[in-house]
């Protein structure tokens, strides 16, 4: 391989990696204005200071934060050149990932059988910043679990090896960034009242 194909491959790798971090300071504007407005709304009469938010989420939190662990652990086994350990922590972090979303759909049913809903004459404004915010993080997770599925189909088809691990890097980063945005969002809306 000449320089010149190596510079262009250098290249490549940068704007990738750069376009990723503009979707993801794209994506912290957006729930920092949902978390504002959040914030605004708290001052209205009929703000809800008492709701106590759903064990589940609490649950998936945790499940969650080890699917990050599992997708770091994912990572550097393909660098160590560890197909099959790399392979089996992506298949765990999918299993996670759906388990975090199914736990998710169980907090809103938590939300419902309590009487809270997101709209409606029973609503409030503060279960409708709670539904929404759950809500979008939830179709960012699917969006992960997409990204994670491209990388575990190109792991399987022996993509990655060591040197070559940007699409599990760029994958696991935003994942990692989802989970830390969760861990942000339940703490903002468990101490916000």
């Amino acid at each position: 391989m000449d320089l010149t194909q190596i510079d262009i491959e250098e290249k490549n790798k940068r704007a990738k990696k750069m376009m990723l971090w503009f979707g993801i300071v794209s994506l912290i504007m957006g729930f920092a204005g949902w978390t504002s407005a959040y914030i605004v709304s708290s001052k209205r009469e009929d703000w809800i200071s008492d709701l106590e938010l759903p064990q589940a989420f609490f649950v998936s939190t945790a499940i969650i934060i080890l699917s990050s662990l599992t997708y770091f652990m994912a990572k550097q086994a393909v660098k160590k050149n560890n197909q099959k350990q790399g392979t089996i922590f992506l298949l765990i972090t999918l299993v996670l990932g759906i388990s975090f979303i199914v736990l998710q759909f169980m907090g809103f049913s938590q939300m419902l059988e309590n009487g809270y809903y997101f709209t409606g004459p029973t609503s409030s404004i503060k279960m409708s910043y709670v539904f929404l915010i759950a809500a979008v993080h939830i179709v960012h997770v699917v969006a992960g679990l997409i990204s994670l599925l491209v990388v575990l189909i190109q792991q399987l088809r022996k993509k990655y090896e060591p040197g070559n691990t940007l699409g599990i890097e760029l994958g696991a980063t935003f994942w990692h960034f989802l989970d830390f945005l969760w861990v942000y969002l339940i703490l903002f809306m468990y101490f916000v009242k």
